[in-house]
C-alpha cells in the first residue's frame, strides 16, 4: 500500500519505478550469482577475481530496492532516485571509452541502453514531479 504521497506521481511513474526496481533486483542477483553466464553472453573473458562484478551486482540490487522505496514513498526517498539518475547517466559515460577502444564488445551498448539510458528521461521527470510538490518529507 502506498502512503499519502502516492498522489504526487501519475500511474506511468509508478510503473517505471516498479519495473526499474524489479529489473535491478534481478540484474543485481544475476551479477552476483550467474556472472559466468554474463561474461559468456558478452564474449568477455572471465577474470580470475570476480568479486568486483559481484559487488557491482550488490549495488545494482540495492538500487532496485531503492526504486521500490521511491515508488512507495516518493517524497521521503527522492534522493535515492537522484542517486539512481546519476548512476544512469555516469555509468554509460564511463563505459563508452572502453567500448570505443575495443576493450568491451559493442554488445555492451545494448546492455547500457536497456540497463541505464532508457531510464534517464523517466527518472528525471519523476524526480521533477516529486520535487515540485510541497508535501512534507516523512
Amino acid at each position: 500500500m502506498h502512503d499519502s504521497t502516492e498522489k504526487t506521481l501519475v500511474p506511468w511513474m509508478h510503473g517505471v519505478l516498479k519495473f526499474a526496481g524489479y529489473y535491478n533486483l534481478m540484474a543485481g542477483l544475476s551479477m552476483m550469482i550467474l556472472y559466468h553466464e554474463g561474461y559468456k553472453i558478452l564474449g568477455v573473458p572471465k577474470p580470475e577475481f570476480v568479486l568486483p562484478i559481484q559487488l557491482v551486482g550488490l549495488l545494482v540490487a540495492i538500487f532496485g530496492v531503492g526504486y521500490l522505496m521511491v515508488d512507495r514513498q516518493p517524497s521521503l526517498n527522492r534522493n535515492v532516485l537522484r542517486l539512481g539518475l546519476a548512476s544512469k547517466v555516469l555509468g554509460p559515460m564511463f563505459a563508452l571509452p572502453w567500448i570505443f577502444d575495443g576493450t568491451l564488445p559493442v554488445a555492451m551498448l545494448a546492455v547500457l541502453f536497456f540497463a541505464d539510458t532508457i531510464y534517464v528521461w523517466p527518472f528525471w521527470k519523476i524526480y521533477q514531479k516529486i520535487s515540485s510538490n510541497d508535501l512534507p518529507v516523512g
